[in-house]
């Protein structure tokens, strides 16, 4: 995934990617961003670390989390969340 930026500076993340890199379907990304579920952070590398940018998107229990160069090339990213067993429980659970 590339990591494009608008005229105002604002990254722009393809939603159907950052849907897969938050394992989630990609309507279910799009019904939460329109509910305001979705949020994202940009934070600017400082000393060594200046001219990267560190990107975080939390949508639920699900955060993907990229490091981009000036570029917008991922220079490493790690995704969290509740494992997929666990939120199956949880589901289920929910639905009683």
């Amino acid at each position: 995934m590339r990591i494009e930026r608008d005229q105002r500076g604002d990254y722009v993340l393809e939603p159907t990617a950052l849907a897969e890199k938050l394992s989630i379907p990609p309507e279910d990304l799009r019904r939460r961003m329109k509910l305001g579920l979705v949020t994202s952070l940009v934070e600017a590398g400082e000393g060594e670390h200046a001219g990267l940018r560190r990107l975080t998107v939390r949508c639920g229990a699900e955060v993907w989390r990229a490091v981009v160069d000036a570029d917008g090339k991922i220079i490493e990213e790690e995704r969290r969340g509740e494992p997929a067993l666990s939120r199956l429980v949880r589901r289920a659970t929910r639905a009683f």
